[in-house]
């Protein structure tokens, strides 16, 4: 049974910083792309950041520059440092485990939130 177990999120001012962990049972890091979405009030789920199991990076345009995401392997935790936030940045993050062979998210943690004051 594959869980994700979102932590970190909470309330920061703009220009502050979080980091989001997603902690995951059983092994699917070595089957898995990981990537962070995120879904705000009235809007679309939308993607983050991803990180592929070959060790690629790929980041919505709007995040670029500001976040980081990052596995552990060995703690089975994906991560996502989060530098100067914005307002906009405001959202339920979610965690997802996407198969490669179909790249598309089958795994959802139950969401973290972030909310950024001005």
């Amino acid at each position: 049974q594959v869980q994700l177990v979102e932590s970190g999120g909470g309330l920061v001012q703009a220009g502050g910083s979080l980091t989001l962990s997603c902690t995951t049972s059983g092994d699917i890091f070595s089957l898995n792309h990981m990537g962070w979405y995120r879904q705000a009030p009235g809007k679309q789920r939308e993607f983050v950041a991803r990180s592929h199991v070959v060790g690629s990076t790929y980041y919505i345009d709007s995040v670029k520059g500001r976040f980081t995401i990052s596995r552990d392997p060995a703690k089975q935790t994906l991560y996502l440092q989060m530098n100067n936030l914005k307002p906009e940045d405001t959202a339920m993050y979610y965690c997802a485990a996407i198969p490669v062979e179909t790249m598309t998210p089958r795994y959802w943690g139950q969401g973290t939130q972030v909310t950024v004051s001005s």
